[in-house]
């Protein structure tokens, strides 16, 4: 479709550029068709904003499991070996970026293993990777002098339990990361914070809040142009806000502007002031959530954990403002081979379910929830494309690379 407008385009073009041959009885015919093809590119375009991107129904697989020693469903060596190599024996969340041509990995409430035990240290790690395969992906992570992985941390900023890195971006060669602190019972943030790297991810310092309503956990993605925020407030309990900010100018506190609805011919506004931020759409479940742009679908895709209904939610839309898509499972932990196979699946009968448990959690079930969308091993095409993200699945709790299609129709 898009190759049948660009020809159109550009022939309409040619027709309408004058020449010094063109005689006056020839005008009314280039005339008519101008038209004609004009009225062509009006309709093959209406055609091509009708379709929508869907999950292809059955393509959603594990790929590997990210980290940890053992992969659960395989009982083979995961590839980063983490608890081995760092004494990270146990973790989740995993946002990535790019930074300096390498992808950097967040992750979440870290358990360390220390001793034969696992201490269950709720603290924050950051690691990398060179790989260019999703199925082969090896962490290395930033260490302290003992060679085990080292907390992440901001002078200024709690980083207990339930307090995250949620996302970050490279800009200028710095790293900004925005966190999730200020932990209000039983699962919710309180603010978000910005943060600061010049040396790789070693240090941070704490540049702003961002804030403690509508985007107190946040996922980003950069164009050339404009840094999009896309935020939310009460943790799984709210629905997607936006926001954008020049990249060059998100160091400046105040420089954050907020999507306030369209005009009257479909534009954009945006407010200096929080308060006039709206919702993207309304599905007041959400919790962690990631966006990236496919350029050759001229689609952006969202993806967030849901409730109701229960899996992993993707939508998509040609703008950043929307209008969205409805809201499309690609992961369902039954449907898509999830319980039995990579996370526990409690069997209240007293049978023995798997041999997925983490030690001492045989009654807790698992759960999907943080997809974070790795672009890098994102490919895609005019009809379609194959999304890569990494999903948590609580218990066991590690981390695993997923992947789903979604086509044009």
């Amino acid at each position: 479709m898009h190759g049948i407008l660009k020809l159109v385009r550009e022939s309409l073009r040619d027709v309408t550029r004058p020449s010094r041959g063109d005689s006056v009885k020839s005008q009314p015919r280039l005339a008519v068709l101008a038209i004609v093809l004009g009225l062509l590119v009006a309709a093959l375009s209406a055609a091509a904003a009708e379709k929508q991107l869907v999950h292809v129904k059955g393509s959603t697989v594990k790929v590997c499991q990210l980290t940890g020693d053992v992969d659960r469903q395989t009982g083979k060596p995961t590839l980063s070996r983490t608890e081995e190599r760092v004494a990270m024996a146990a973790t989740d969340l995993g946002s990535s970026f790019e930074h300096g041509g390498r992808l950097f990995f967040l992750f979440g409430d870290t358990w360390r293993h220390l001793d034969g035990r696992d201490a269950h240290v709720a603290r924050d790690a950051l690691a990398w990777t060179d790989s260019r395969d999703p199925a082969q992906i090896r962490l290395d992570f930033l260490c302290g002098d003992d060679g085990t992985w080292q907390p992440l941390e901001v002078p200024g900023i709690t980083l207990g339990p339930f307090e995250v890195p949620v996302n970050g971006v490279s800009i200028g060669g710095k790293m900004y990361v925005v966190f999730a602190t200020g932990f209000r019972p039983p699962t919710s943030f309180g603010r978000s914070v910005l943060a600061v790297s010049e040396d790789d991810g070693k240090t941070f310092r704490q540049l702003y809040q961002i804030s403690d309503d509508k985007f107190r956990v946040v996922a980003l993605w950069k164009t050339d142009t404009w840094l999009y925020v896309f935020g939310i407030g009460k943790y799984r309990q709210s629905s997607v806000c936006l926001a954008r900010v020049e990249p060059e100018r998100l160091g400046e506190q105040g420089a954050i502007r907020y999507f306030g609805g369209t005009d009257d011919e479909g534009q954009p506004r945006w407010s200096r002031d929080e308060d006039d931020a709206v919702f993207l759409f309304r599905h007041d479940v959400i919790g962690e959530h990631s966006v990236a742009y496919l350029s050759s679908l001229n689609r952006y895709v969202m993806l967030y954990n849901s409730s109701k209904p229960r899996g992993i939610v993707m939508r998509s839309a040609a703008e950043p403002w929307g209008p969205w898509s409805d809201a499309q499972i690609v992961f369902e932990p039954w449907r898509d081979k999830g319980y039995g196979h990579f996370m526990h699946r409690v069997n209240w009968f007293g049978a023995k379910s798997d041999e997925l448990a983490d030690p001492g959690r045989a009654l807790q079930p698992g759960g999907e929830y943080g997809p974070y969308i790795l672009a890098r091993y994102t490919t895609a095409d005019a009809e379609g494309c194959r999304i890569c993200y990494t999903m948590s699945t609580w218990n066991p709790y590690q981390v695993v690379v997923m992947r789903s299609d979604l086509k044009m129709e």
